[in-house]
C-alpha cells in the first residue's frame, strides 16, 4: 500500500462534498472527464476578477499580464510533457480538434490516392472519424491493426500492415473503453523503421502516468485539459517542430498572421500558425495551474495509487457472480469496464446513480470496441488520484444490490 495523501487531496477537490440523491458523491466516471480541484477554479477567477484582457495584442497592463499568464502555461505544458521547445506546444479546444488539425493539415499535404493511414481496432472515435474523412478527400485507405481478447493489440499484425504505403500510423496511448496501455514505443520504433511517422492520442494517458515526448520519440501527440484536472475547452497538440514547420495553417484570421494584404497573406511563426482569433484564456490558465498541482503531487506517485485502486476493483469485481470484465490487458489504466448478465448498462448507472454513484454507460465513443465484444455497450467505472478504496466497496455493494434487485 503506497503512503498516499488522498484524504488530502480530495479536500482540494468542492465537488466532492456534493450530495447526490441524499448521498455522498462517489465520483467514478474519471475516464470521461476529471473534477477540478480548487487551485484550478482560483485560477480561473483570479484571471477574471483581477488580470483579464486579449492576449498578445495590447501594451496596457491588463494585456501584458494576461499574455504572461497565458505563455507561461505553455511553458509549464512543455516542461510537463518534456517537448524540447514551447514552439512544438500548440493550445486548441481538445484531443479531438488537435487530430483533425493533423488530418487536414498534415494529412492533406502529405497522403494522397492509395497511401494508408494505420489505426488500432481500440481507437475513440476522435482517431478514426477524422481519417475517414481525410481518406474520403483524398483516395487513401484506412487500415486497422486487430486486437485479442484481453484488449491487447496484436502487435505481430501490426507490424504486417506497415508497408511502403503506410504515410502515417495513429494509436491511442491508453485506451478509454477498455483502459489497455499500447506498447508506444515499440509501435513507434516499429513505424520509424520504415520512416512512418506517428500520432499518439493521449487523452486518456496523460492524467494517470508521466509523459516524455522526447523518451517516446512521437512525432505527434494530442490530449485535453478537461482529463487532466482542468477546464474543458483547451487541449494540446504536441508536434515535433520540423513536421510542424512544414505544415499549412489550419485556420484562416488574427493572431496566425505576420502580414495580411488584400493579394497575399504571411503566416506568423510557430506555435502561432495554429492559433487563429481570440483563445480560451482562463481555461489555459487553468491549465496551466492544474499542471502546477499535479507536479506537486508527483506523477509517479498519482500512477502508482491508481494502479492499487485499480488491482483491487478487479479483484473485488471477479468475485461477483454474473459479471463480466471486459479488457484485461496485461498492462493496463485505472479503468473497469464491464458488463452484468441480464442487465443492461444503462440501467447500471441509473440504478448506482440513485446511490451517489457516478459511472458512464454506452459505447463510450468506440463503437467498433462493442461490436468486437458482442455486446451494445459496458458499464464503465473509471478511477482518479482521489478515489478510494471504500469507494469501490460501495460500487461492489451497489452492483450486488442491482443484482438481486433484476434477480
Amino acid at each position: 500500500m503506497t503512503n498516499f495523501p488522498v484524504e488530502k487531496i480530495r479536500a482540494d477537490f468542492p465537488i466532492l462534498a456534493e450530495k447526490i440523491r441524499n448521498k455522498p458523491l462517489i465520483y467514478l466516471d474519471n475516464a470521461a472527464t476529471c473534477q477540478k480541484p480548487k487551485v484550478v477554479i482560483d485560477s480561473i477567477v483570479h484571471l477574471y476578477s483581477h488580470d483579464y484582457a486579449n492576449v498578445h495584442r495590447g501594451v496596457h497592463t491588463l494585456s501584458v499580464r494576461s499574455t504572461d499568464k497565458f505563455e507561461g502555461a505553455r511553458t509549464k505544458v512543455k516542461e510537463f510533457i518534456n517537448a524540447s521547445n514551447e514552439k512544438e506546444i500548440i493550445f486548441v479546444k481538445g484531443a479531438t480538434e488537435a487530430i483533425n488539425l493533423i488530418a487536414q493539415t498534415y494529412g492533406k499535404a502529405n497522403i494522397k490516392a492509395g497511401d494508408e493511414i494505420l489505426i488500432t481496432a481500440m481507437e475513440h472515435h476522435s482517431n478514426i472519424v477524422p481519417w475517414q474523412m481525410l481518406c474520403e478527400q483524398t483516395g487513401a485507405v484506412l487500415k486497422v491493426a486487430p486486437i485479442n481478447l484481453q484488449g491487447e493489440l496484436i502487435f505481430a499484425e501490426f507490424e504486417k500492415l506497415l508497408s511502403d504505403k503506410t504515410r502515417l500510423v495513429a494509436v491511442v496511448h491508453m485506451s478509454n473503453a477498455l483502459g489497455t496501455i499500447n506498447p508506444v514505443k515499440k509501435i513507434i520504433a516499429s513505424a520509424h523503421s520504415k520512416n512512418i511517422p506517428v500520432l499518439l492520442d493521449g487523452a486518456q494517458a496523460i492524467p494517470h502516468m508521466k509523459i516524455d515526448v522526447q523518451d517516446l520519440d512521437c512525432d505527434f501527440y494530442v490530449f485535453s485539459g478537461h482529463k487532466l484536472y482542468a477546464p474543458a475547452g483547451v487541449g494540446i497538440l504536441y508536434g515535433k517542430r520540423a513536421l510542424l514547420e512544414a505544415m499549412p495553417p489550419y485556420q484562416g484570421g488574427g493572431d496566425m498572421i505576420r502580414k495580411v494584404t488584400f493579394a497575399e497573406t504571411e503566416y506568423n511563426a510557430l506555435p502561432y500558425k495554429f492559433e487563429a482569433g481570440t483563445p480560451s484564456i482562463a481555461d489555459v490558465v487553468g491549465l496551466g495551474a492544474a499542471i502546477d498541482y499535479l507536479n506537486e503531487i508527483g506523477m509517479d506517485a498519482l500512477a502508482a495509487y491508481e494502479a492499487e485502486l485499480l488491482a483491487y476493483a478487479t479483484e473485488q469485481a471477479k468475485h461477483i457472480k454474473g459479471l463480466r470484465i471486459i479488457g484485461e490487458a496485461a498492462e493496463k489504466g485505472a479503468i473497469l469496464s464491464f458488463v452484468l448478465d441480464k442487465i443492461h448498462p444503462h440501467d447500471i448507472g441509473t440504478m448506482l446513480d440513485s446511490l451517489g454513484i457516478a459511472i458512464r454507460a454506452g459505447h463510450h465513443c468506440a463503437m467498433p470496441v462493442m461490436v468486437f465484444y458482442q455486446v451494445p455497450a459496458t458499464a464503465r467505472a473509471s478511477f482518479a488520484m482521489y478515489n478510494t478504496k471504500q469507494e469501490i466497496d460501495s460500487l461492489m455493494e451497489g452492483i450486488r444490490s442491482l443484482i438481486e434487485v433484476f434477480g
